[in-house]
């Protein structure tokens, strides 16, 4: 517990700060801005260090770095995007865990094969980000650890069926308060023994045992208003909620300014789709076809979307009438360690062009349904036909929000492959049977366009 505590305070004593600086500095994207791939700067030996290697990175690259790392257990620092020893130390923990030689640079194998564990990791949990409804406040909840959710005029409780893990979000009003009395307070509550416990200007931080449960406190105020994040798990479930904890540390914001909020989605959305039977079936990302009041394919008109599937993350439309489809063929490729994209970048990516293009990307995770992959393509790439070395299809690329254990909200740079199996099975479960027999997967590749309201 000691481990933890001084992981999260390092979290927390500048999270405050760093929250409020990237809220000032780095407002949320704009809806159309174009991501920073999740990739690795090579590193030449002998010629430039781990440290400038970093700092040669986007910011974002290296927010998401972080995140992935403390997920995995090797990074107990603050989420700030900021290049420090600690981050440099816990990139040769992880290399000497696999196997790898510790240099202190993820080659993009390595970083591949991080961003799939960690995101194995928090959706294993369920993690998100959500607003407690009655303050308003920012918190990192662990879904499927707590799914029972339950709020009152003081603030929110989340619990997990049989009580062994609770979160607990309080607020009062308290006249005068000063972090220490609320630190003292804390500490007399029934049952507690506090074997850590921090004061700072702007938190306290305490952590020990309650009634053989463990406890993590930490609390703000401001002005009158006394905001405290409690967490209770057993002692059995320490391995699983632990790493979790130090995450939402570092995720609470206990009183977020107005652009904490997600950006609004877009009025326009483009995806990528590929064609995959001759009467007009297309493929392609679920999200990016979310909610619009049209979807268009340009050079075939207008398109249905005829079912979709939560689970993958696919969807299915229609185009009707069309003449001269090429469909690709279906079968499945033995995707190794890389893959060829082949999609339609976001117009503001080529200067507002459609051409069809090809990236690489490195493959990592043994799921049967998806894997990762990285770097991410850029936007517009969603829905994108993943190719094995012999051309064959291995999957479809999907673009995904990133997740933080921090406050930052950044742009998507994850991106995920499912596999060409789970693609068959979906379009098997509405009855489409692919005929596609051709393996040119640039002929059988569509802009997709959404227009929302």
């Amino acid at each position: 517990m000691r481990r933890l505590a001084t992981a999260t305070i390092i979290c927390a004593s500048t999270i405050a700060a760093y929250s409020h600086a990237f809220a000032q500095a780095a407002p949320p994207a704009a809806a159309d801005a174009k991501p920073k791939p999740v990739a690795t700067v090579p590193i030449r030996p002998g010629v430039q260090a781990p440290a400038d290697t970093a700092n040669a990175m986007g910011q974002a690259e290296r927010l998401a770095l972080q995140s992935d790392l403390a997920w995995v257990g090797q990074y107990n620092g603050a989420i700030s995007g900021d290049v420090s020893e600690r981050m440099v130390n816990a990139i040769k923990e992880y290399q000497k865990l696999k196997g790898g030689k510790p240099t202190g640079v993820l080659n993009p194998q390595e970083r591949a094969g991080l961003a799939d564990t960690a995101r194995r990791k928090q959706e294993s949990v369920g993690w998100k980000l959500v607003t407690e409804p009655v303050s308003g406040a920012r918190l990192g909840i662990p879904a499927k650890l707590v799914p029972q959710q339950t709020s009152d005029g003081n603030g929110s409780k989340w619990t997990s069926p049989t009580g062994t893990v609770q979160v607990i979000l309080s607020r009062r009003k308290e006249a005068n308060p000063t972090m220490a009395a609320l630190a003292d307070r804390e500490k007399k509550e029934p049952g507690r023994i506090v074997d850590y416990s921090v004061v700072k200007p702007d938190f306290f931080v305490l952590s020990g045992l309650q009634n053989l449960k463990k406890f993590y406190v930490r609390g703000t105020f401001k002005g009158d208003e006394v905001r405290v994040l409690t967490v209770l798990y057993d002692q059995a479930t320490e391995n699983t909620v632990e790493p979790v904890v130090i995450a939402m540390s570092s995720a609470f914001n206990a009183f977020p300014p107005p652009t904490a909020a997600p950006a609004p989605r877009r009025t326009v959305d483009y995806g990528t789709g590929v064609i995959v039977t001759n009467d007009g079936a297309i493929l392609t990302d679920r999200e990016v076809t979310d909610g619009c009041i049209a979807i268009t394919i340009p050079g075939f008109g207008h398109a249905d979307r005829v079912a979709d599937d939560k689970e993958r993350g696919l969807a299915l439309l229609r185009v009707y009438g069309a003449h001269g489809l090429k469909p690709l063929a279906l079968s499945g490729g033995n995707a190794g360690s890389s893959v060829d994209l082949v999609g339609i970048a976001d117009p503001q990516s080529q200067a507002g062009g459609a051409a069809i293009s090809t990236v690489k990307a490195q493959l990592a995770g043994s799921g049967a349904g998806e894997a990762s992959l990285a770097p991410a393509p850029a936007l517009g790439f969603s829905g994108a036909a993943a190719l094995d070395g012999d051309g064959k299809l291995a999957g479809i690329t999907l673009l995904k929000p990133g997740v933080l254990a921090g406050t930052a909200l950044i742009p998507s740079t994850q991106a995920v492959m499912v596999r060409s199996e789970a693609a068959r099975a979906f379009l098997n479960g509405q009855g489409v049977k692919p005929d596609g027999s051709s393996l040119d997967a640039k002929a059988a590749t569509v802009r997709v366009i959404c227009v929302r309201k």
